[in-house]
């Protein structure tokens, strides 16, 4: 038997099940990589590039089941901020460090895995006949979802400004007139950092927006007035349970349920389900695909959604009270998908009573919402 045809067969002697996977992205390419997991199946990427991303930062706590990332990881930072105009709350982990990872790198080695492994990337599904189809394409937004949208510039300072050891994940001291907004700040040297400007709102904001924020954050809480721009980066999330982009294809990543609807989160939780699927992958079966998270992280993150969409000033109150109520491990674990029952605990605590409670309720006036938020904002502060 020459060696192609052995690439081609498991152990047994069993023809591996052809599989063709549409879309070239972070899932597609992610699951390519580590393609030898999947002894009985055999992968063709369905890529026809059409356009080239922009490159831009994944950010992702250090996980058990992303080992495999830490040698194309670009930083990781053992403690992190978050600050509002009250507070400033620093947290840190030694097992599960705040990670940086640039799609571009990660595309790069996942491509080049794949190659060895003997996955092709072909331009259309013309002349395959796979037993399964898995879509990674984008998938369907809810009409007036939530939306977490962004614009960040990673920038080269003059002088040596930043504190590249503390990475601050939310700083609220922004304009908040437009909905939930923080910066995101990335320090990655003394004088390299990603800095960017972030809300969380169902309309979109023009550009002169946000570079009005990054300019004034810059200049008025990190003395840097004096940087080059060297890329650019924005982006749009979805901040719901996203439909399917064809209910009649499977989905994976993005399009399998991969984001975390509270917090925009993916990357990880993308590395998570290609794990449950090799594990539960059997020979001459389809590809089992099922979402990471669990039907109650996602029943809370709907609780937690209506919050935010209904009282957005609550938003710097939630997040500290978060940060104060949740050690550093916890607040990693957390916000991973990895959540004890004592995590989530202590997180039902720490949050403003009344207006998660209110949510709950099926009829919620707008008069009576806004004779709340004052009140709702001071209990929360109070806890």
């Amino acid at each position: 038997m020459s060696g192609k045809a052995s690439d081609n067969r498991v152990n047994s002697g069993q023809a591996k099940m052809p599989i063709a996977v549409l879309g070239a992205g972070c899932a597609a390419l992610s699951l390519a990589a580590r393609s030898n997991a999947f002894s009985s199946h055999q992968f063709t990427i369905i890529d026809p590039e059409t356009h080239a991303s922009d490159d831009h930062i994944w950010g992702f706590w250090a996980m058990p089941w992303l080992d495999h990332v830490t040698s194309v990881t670009r930083k990781t930072w053992h403690n992190w901020r978050i600050i509002s105009p009250d507070l400033m709350l620093d947290l840190s982990s030694k097992t599960h460090p705040y990670c940086a990872l640039n799609r571009h790198d990660w595309l790069t080695h996942c491509r080049q895995r794949a190659k060895d492994a003997g996955v092709t990337i072909v331009h259309s599904l013309d002349h395959l006949n796979p037993k399964q189809i898995l879509d990674s394409r984008p998938p369907k937004s809810p009409p007036g979802a939530l939306l977490q949208h962004f614009l960040g510039y990673e920038i080269t300072s003059n002088h040596d400004v930043f504190s590249p050891d503390t990475a601050i994940l939310m700083d609220f001291r922004c304009d908040q007139s437009r909905g939930v907004h923080f910066i995101y700040f990335l320090p990655f040297t003394q004088r390299r950092a990603l800095v960017e400007s972030t809300l969380f709102s169902t309309s979109l904001v023009s550009e002169d927006f946000y570079d009005k924020a990054i300019k004034h954050y810059l200049a008025n809480h990190l003395g840097c007035t004096d940087y080059t721009i060297r890329r650019r980066e924005r982006g749009v999330i979805p901040m719901a349970r996203l439909q399917q982009r064809d209910p009649d294809l499977i989905g994976i990543g993005a399009n399998g349920g991969a984001i975390r609807p509270s917090s925009g989160y993916a990357f990880s939780f993308i590395q998570k389900q290609i794990d449950e699927m090799s594990n539960n992958a059997k020979p001459g079966k389809p590809l089992q695909v099922k979402s990471p998270h669990s039907r109650f992280e996602l029943m809370m993150d709907q609780i937690f959604l209506r919050v935010i969409r209904s009282q957005p000033t609550l938003a710097p109150v939630i997040f500290t009270s978060l940060a104060r109520h949740l050690n550093g491990d916890e607040f990693a674990c957390f916000l991973s998908g990895k959540s004890s029952m004592k995590i989530w605990l202590k997180v039902v605590f720490a949050m403003p009573t009344w207006p998660f409670l209110f949510s709950l309720l099926p009829h919620k006036t707008k008069k009576y919402r806004e004779k709340q938020n004052t009140r709702d904002q001071n209990l929360g502060q109070n806890k």
